[in-house]
């Protein structure tokens, strides 16, 4: 039923491609491809724009954070927001996780979470929220950190958000985040997409909701066994939303608009809760960003 390690390295699958790929932060990397007119029909999502009235949250950034153990010798940055809803309440915050986070953080950019969070909390439409936005490591020897972290299908890197990340959080805000997985969220763009997956198919304790904007179910690390995975495995409990576009990426690793394909299809199989959002869009988020405010309805609906 599998390929012997013999016949995979006898036809050259071992080997990485002759050039560095999807290594980089997503947002050096999109402002590379070429513009698709197609995309123009994708903008900010309405709730990206609040009202006048609408309180916006606290924020901490850690600039140059480098405490890990889990990913030693590694700098990033780590920015932590309050929505203004969580000193109203007394109850244990709803808790979000961004891979790549200054690029789902900016406030000129496609997406801009935390206006969309501001406007959303203010009005009941999500629970009194924390999120956290988290660059990919640097690190002196490995220049390709960000896919050491993001693409490797094992649990280290959950292993790194439940042991290093959530301190960090919960001691800077002062109180506990909840321990409810359906009101704990990760997500990510390309390969941070596959890492939010990946984060919750190991551990569906510490995230029981997936946002995966163009992930990177293709064979950089061995991304594009999920679908199969998924479908042998014992389903997990969590609720998956993915998006993709017909024009996302097409290079040696393979197709991400047939990957995120597949990835839909096992989910159906067996049997999870899942969207699926495949637009005409390519490998940016523009179209995860219009659709961000109704993908965080689906996903946190009760």
């Amino acid at each position: 039923m599998f390929m012997d390690f013999k016949t995979y390295q006898r036809h050259g699958l071992h080997r990485r491609p002759p050039f560095e790929m999807n290594v980089r932060p997503g947002h050096e990397r999109l402002k590379e491809l070429p513009p698709n007119p197609k995309e123009i029909q994708y903008n900010p999502c309405q709730e990206a724009y609040p009202a006048s009235n609408v309180q916006e949250g606290s924020f901490k950034r850690f600039r140059e954070w480098s405490d890990s153990e889990v990913y030693p010798d590694t700098v990033r940055a780590v920015s932590i927001y309050q929505s203004a809803s969580v000193a109203e309440s007394s109850e244990a915050p709803a808790f979000a996780f961004f891979n790549d986070g200054d690029g789902y953080l900016w406030r000129q950019g496609d997406v801009r979470a935390t206006r969309v969070f501001d406007t959303m909390t203010s009005r009941g439409e999500l629970p009194p929220l924390v999120a956290v936005f988290v660059n990919p490591g640097a690190h002196e020897r490995y220049p390709d950190q960000r896919s050491i972290e993001y693409d490797t299908v094992t649990d280290r890197f959950v292993r790194f958000i439940d042991g290093e990340i959530v301190p960090l959080v919960e001691n800077t805000i002062g109180r506990p985040l909840t321990s409810d997985p359906t009101r704990r969220l990760i997500c990510g763009m390309s390969s941070g997409g596959i890492c939010a997956f990946n984060a919750a198919w190991h551990s569906p304790r510490s995230f029981g909701l997936v946002l995966s904007h163009c992930g990177s179910f293709t064979n950089i690390r061995g991304g594009h066994n999920y679908p199969s995975m998924v479908r042998r495995h014992h389903r997990k409990s969590i609720r998956v939303f993915l998006q993709s576009g017909l024009q996302d990426l097409n290079v040696i690793p393979g197709s991400w608009p047939i990957a995120n394909q597949d990835m839909a299809a096992a989910l159906e199989l067996a049997g999870y809760d899942y969207r699926f959002e495949f637009g005409e869009g390519s490998h940016t988020l523009r179209h995860g960003g219009a659709l961000f405010a109704d993908s965080l309805r689906w996903l946190f609906r009760d």
